[in-house]
């Protein structure tokens, strides 16, 4: 197995990799046990980004969408910046998703335009 594209001293640390992997998802172990479910990678997607407070930290501000209180408009944003940062990142993910009719429809492909299209600005 795998556990990156990195080298890493011995096997003990791989191991503890995959256990801490596999043991996050036994219910009780995390504080929510909807905390694994909105991971990287476990709708296909790597994690949108995610602000805290003060809502201006070195002169970077958390996006107006966040603080609008404006949960579907939230959540779209979210599912644009997952889109985005998978794109960018890892398009090879995105390939995969694409191939599902299940994960993608017109309107992943719709956010993922929009992204690209603020992405070249």
């Amino acid at each position: 197995w795998s556990i990156g594209d990195y080298v890493i001293s011995g096997g003990e640390f791989a191991a503890l990799v995959v256990t801490d992997a596999i043991t996050r998802l036994i219910p009780g172990v995390l504080g929510d046990d909807d905390s694994a479910l909105q991971d990287s990678f476990m709708q296909g997607l790597l994690d949108y980004p995610h602000y805290t407070r003060p809502e201006i930290i070195n002169g970077q501000k958390v996006p107006q969408v966040l603080l609008s209180g404006d949960h579907k408009a939230i959540q779209r944003w979210r599912l644009k910046q997952a889109l985005g940062r998978t794109w960018s990142r890892r398009p090879d993910l995105l390939d995969a998703i694409k191939k599902d009719d299940s994960l993608w429809d017109d309107e992943r492909a719709k956010l993922l335009a929009e992204f690209k299209d603020e992405y070249q600005q």
